[in-house]
């Protein structure tokens, strides 16, 4: 089976748009989502209802981001100015049932061998971030999985614990599989779908075939000029425009 990986879609339709088509072609058979669906884009009820569709349809999973649960809830005064200004504007966009929809996610889904979250394992609904591999090594003590996937940190990268302690990262290469050994736990972060951080503002996602046990990260080009173009037209701050040009 090939497993598409999306994480922090935050609203963008055309990245989302782009990836979905992209994974298709790769053929994608099942989806997971990995949370922030909504916050700093301009759609943020298409891409809600792309997801529950998939969602109900049963050919994906999906968990809850920290971006989701502040529009479930009403943002925050610790929030990010620009992060609170969306969301009060995002809660105004969704309907009951979209909301229902983010408010029932899990903050977890376990499937077999594998973990999907959007932060990490060792306290999921704290939201603390895996920036360094010392993150990545407590999230992988955390749980028994040996694959774990998850989102947050917008950039693409992959972490590895041996059995024998052993510890290491890996800058994935777009379309170049990775083989996921079994002796190693692995933690797979496939990068930002709609709001990438690496200086590329090409999507990110990840593909992994469970039959071949590999992971093939993919950089996918997408009207970025138009995404923002629809957040200056919503009057959001100007910023988030900026930052899918810039890929920061």
């Amino acid at each position: 089976m090939k497993l598409a990986l999306l994480a922090d879609l935050h609203a963008n339709r055309e990245a989302v748009e782009a990836v979905l088509e992209h994974a298709q072609s790769q053929g994608a058979q099942r989806y997971a989502f990995l949370g922030d669906y909504v916050g700093y884009g301009a759609d943020p009820a298409w891409v809600v209802e792309r997801v529950r569709e998939l969602v109900e349809r049963g050919t994906a999973i999906a968990v809850i981001g920290n971006h989701d649960r502040a529009v479930v809830l009403g943002s925050a005064p610790q929030m990010h100015a620009d992060a609170r200004t969306v969301i009060d504007w995002t809660r105004k966009r969704l309907d009951a049932d979209q909301l229902a929809f983010l408010d029932g996610l899990p903050v977890s889904v376990s499937d077999g061998p594998r973990l999907f979250v959007h932060a990490n394992a060792w306290a999921p609904e704290d939201w603390g971030y895996i920036t360094a591999r010392a993150d990545a090594v407590r999230s992988l003590q955390a749980t028994a999985a040996r694959v774990t996937f998850c989102g947050h940190t917008h950039d693409p990268c992959l972490y590895y614990l041996a059995t024998t302690g052993k510890t290491g990262d890996f800058s994935p290469v777009s379309g170049v599989p990775i083989l996921l050994s079994a002796q190693r736990q692995w933690l797979v972060i496939p990068g930002s779908a709609g709001q990438p951080r690496d200086g590329n503002p090409a999507a990110c996602y990840a593909l992994y075939d469970t039959d071949e046990g590999a992971i093939t990260y993919f950089r996918v080009p997408y009207d970025h000029e138009a995404a923002g173009a629809k957040i200056r037209a919503a009057q959001l701050p100007q910023r988030l425009a900026q930052r899918l040009d810039d890929g920061q």
